[in-house]
């Protein structure tokens, strides 16, 4: 995605080989990542196979790793469908449909996930887009709170954001330390800020957390709207994890959209 030239999101080589070279990705039936891929919901005991080179936890759910059926491709809009049969990455029937919309207005992306069990299912959704930046590039980004994390990148506490990274006025990419981290209440709104110009994400209210992604010395930065904090299967009893539970039929969306203008 470019605009007047620029990149927008970073390229994606044309030998693309893993969605982890991709410009973005969607995140289904969960975002990010449950400790050792093991949780009790409702009584039952579920235990997912560790995603390769994420072990020992489960990453991101089925549908970054999957293949997607093309459903329409027309006038700038891509449908993609992924229907999932209950197995051992998750073991609930389901269906994730997949709109990318591209105009002169910017992009716009929706994900949806309908349980197509007979049980209730846990439910989250994210979108994982890759923004490059620039050398002076800056993200603002307005949230209080953040989920700091363990060595195992598992979440610990929540506190401060200034006790990480506070965006809020704007920190320049490169010079922040590594951050691969949630954060609260964002509002739904990020910014990069380049020399001229600036890319604004905006997201669906239940996009209640923001996972920004950071290392150190790249040409990208992630700023990924999700509907729940990682590990959010195993919060204590009561947490606003922003875990849902998806009865029979009933369907989780999320959406989002990408501009780019001068300043």
């Amino acid at each position: 995605m470019t605009w007047r030239g620029r990149d927008v999101l970073r390229p994606a080589p044309d030998d693309l080989d893993s969605p982890l070279a991709a410009s973005s990705f969607p995140l289904a039936p969960y975002a990010n990542r449950i400790d050792g891929g093991a949780f009790v919901f409702e009584g039952r005991a579920v235990r997912l196979p560790a995603t390769p080179q994420f072990e020992p936890h489960a990453l991101h759910g089925v549908g970054w790793r999957s293949r997607w059926s093309v459903v329409r491709a027309q006038g700038g809009t891509i449908d993609l469908v992924l229907a999932a049969e209950s197995g051992p990455e998750w073991p609930w029937a389901w269906t994730a449909s997949h709109r990318l919309t591209l105009n002169e207005d910017g992009l716009e992306m929706s994900l949806s996930l309908a349980n197509e069990d007979a049980a209730p299912m846990p439910a989250g959704l994210g979108l994982h887009p890759y923004f490059a930046v620039e050398p002076a590039t800056r993200l603002q980004l307005s949230a209080p709170k953040v989920w700091l994390t363990d060595v195992r990148e598992i979440p610990e506490r929540q506190g401060d954001a200034a006790d990480l990274v506070d965006w809020s006025e704007g920190v320049a990419v490169a010079e922040a330390p590594f951050v691969d981290h949630a954060y609260a209440d964002w509002g739904g709104r990020a910014a990069l800020l380049h020399d001229g110009w600036r890319v604004d994400l905006t997201a669906s209210p239940n996009a209640q957390w923001a996972q920004v992604y950071a290392p150190r010395g790249e040409a990208f930065v992630c700023v990924e709207p999700v509907t729940h904090r990682p590990d959010a299967h195993n919060a204590p009893t009561g947490e606003d994890s922003g875990l849902a539970v998806l009865e029979p039929g009933c369907v989780l969306t999320l959406t989002a959209r990408i501009t780019a203008s001068e300043t």
